[in-house]
């Protein structure tokens, strides 16, 4: 999912949120955003959280990737927190 927070914070531009359904899909889901962001020479400001953990954060500034286990995805439920952002992108 794909949330535009532009007009209602000052975090970022966008958070991407999306699950993997098994720690080795979240580490393979991290290393494939880091890989292809790294091919246009974009490096992220911060990554944090492990894979083991269940969520992964990857700081792009403008654009902020949150990967989570589907527990904790229902847990901390981000698009609930703000609903408020149009979504611009949904997959299932």
């Amino acid at each position: 999912m794909l949330l535009d927070l532009r007009k209602i914070t000052l975090i970022a531009d966008y958070f991407i949120v999306c699950s993997g359904q098994t720690l080795r899909q979240i580490k393979s889901i991290t290393e494939g955003v880091l890989e292809s962001i790294r091919d246009y020479g974009i490096r992220p400001l911060a990554v944090e959280g492990e894979s083991d953990s269940g969520w992964v954060l990857v700081d792009f500034g403008s654009v902020i990737v949150h990967i989570f286990s589907p527990e904790l995805r229902a847990y901390y439920a981000l698009e609930e927190l703000w609903r408020d952002a149009p979504v611009v992108v949904h997959m299932q």
